[in-house]
């Protein structure tokens, strides 16, 4: 099996100390390495190196060099363009099949926490096994700790099999970041899990998929493909890429799949998208009441908040519960945590007005 760590998102949510220039997965939120670094060390203890690959967008190739200088350059797939997920896994998918068509991969974000580390890495061991074994397109599902609107859901059906303590099971559809009532509903159901993202497949599959569910984008792709082949140069391909729709996997292919051609693996190791300060402070809290800081910070009558500053400035927070205060120097972030979702729409406001500077 090969793993190709999606790195190309710009994680909006984590604004401030995301941005254009250099997005979260660059920083070290959560340990003493970025999160990129994290994902890759994680990887490397199963995956040889050599089949690891990353896939970014141009905007990123020289961040990703920086922090990757023994990677080889035939292990950077760099997309002509930022298209989401669909356009990127597809644009990966397409260049791996050209040298090896059957050999399962592993798309892997670079942005999540794994808790148990071992228990992870033998959830795509099952993966690869079960690919080679059924043909199917195996995903990974997490237990919902809260009813979140902006993750995918998985609804599962009856046990497949369970193997050395890892549980596989029929799929039964997914839904995309449904509305808080109807997650509400899901997460009391039992039956529908937190998508992770952990799509594996052969890239021949892939490729067909994108033919089959989104035939324009596969036909794109395979013209983008042959350009590659046939060295057409880059002009040519990013005017391609470009006329990609900007959508995800999941509303490009999964929903519109046959539920027997998936199987979904239950993911018991530990797992947080860092993808809000909510989810941050989630991870790095073991009871919800304790304040998370990074940085010089003076706490006082406070709980349940979270702080990261520049280490040369002393912050200091009194009386106050689940807050988050991020200070980057240039921006300031104050916010309730309940509240932190809406971090994204606050970038969405600079990019209306033109602040491109903050960005």
């Amino acid at each position: 099996m090969k793993a190709v760590i999606l790195a190309g998102g710009m994680g909006t949510r984590l604004w401030p100390m995301s941005r254009q220039s250099r997005p979260k997965q660059f920083f070290d939120v959560v340990g003493k390495e970025p999160l990129i670094r994290d994902t890759y060390h994680r990887l490397q203890k199963w995956f040889p190196e050599e089949k690891i690959y990353f896939a970014i967008s141009p905007a990123y190739e020289t961040l990703l060099k920086e922090h990757f200088p023994e990677v080889t350059e035939n292990r950077i797939i760099i997309e002509p363009a930022k298209r989401d997920t669909g356009p990127a896994m597809g644009y990966a998918a397409a260049m791996l099949e050209i040298d090896d068509p059957d050999e399962p991969i592993v798309f892997i974000p670079s942005d999540h926490f794994i808790k148990d580390e071992a228990l992870f890495l033998k959830c795509l061991e099952t993966g690869d096994g079960l690919i080679r074994k059924t043909e199917k397109l195996l995903d990974i599902a997490i237990d919902p700790e809260f009813p979140s609107t902006v993750l995918g859901y998985t609804k599962i059906g009856k046990k497949y099999q369970e193997e050395n303590g890892i549980k596989v099971y029929e799929f039964e559809g997914h839904k995309e970041k449904p509305s808080y009532e109807v997650a509400k509903v899901y997460v009391a159901d039992g039956n529908y899990l937190w998508h992770a993202n952990y799509y594996m497949w052969t890239p021949r599959k892939f490729m067909q998929a994108f033919e089959k569910f989104a035939p324009e984008m596969g036909e794109t792709l395979r013209l983008i493909q042959t350009a590659v082949k046939t060295d057409q140069g880059k002009e040519n391909l990013e005017a391609l890429y470009n006329k990609l729709e900007k959508i995800s996997f999941d509303y490009a292919v999964t929903e519109k799949m046959d539920p027997e051609e998936v199987l979904i693996i239950k993911g018991d190791f530990g797992w947080s998208d860092i993808g809000a300060w909510d989810t941050l402070y989630d991870c790095l809290s073991d009871d919800g009441y304790q304040n998370v800081c990074k940085g010089q910070c003076t706490m006082m009558d406070t709980t349940g908040s979270l702080v990261y500053g520049p280490e040369e400035k002393m912050i200091a927070v009194v009386g106050v519960e689940n807050i988050v205060v991020v200070d980057t120097g240039d921006a300031l972030l104050v916010c309730h945590r309940d509240r932190a979702q809406q971090v994204k729409d606050v970038v969405t406001h600079l990019q209306d007005k033109g602040l491109d500077t903050y960005l």
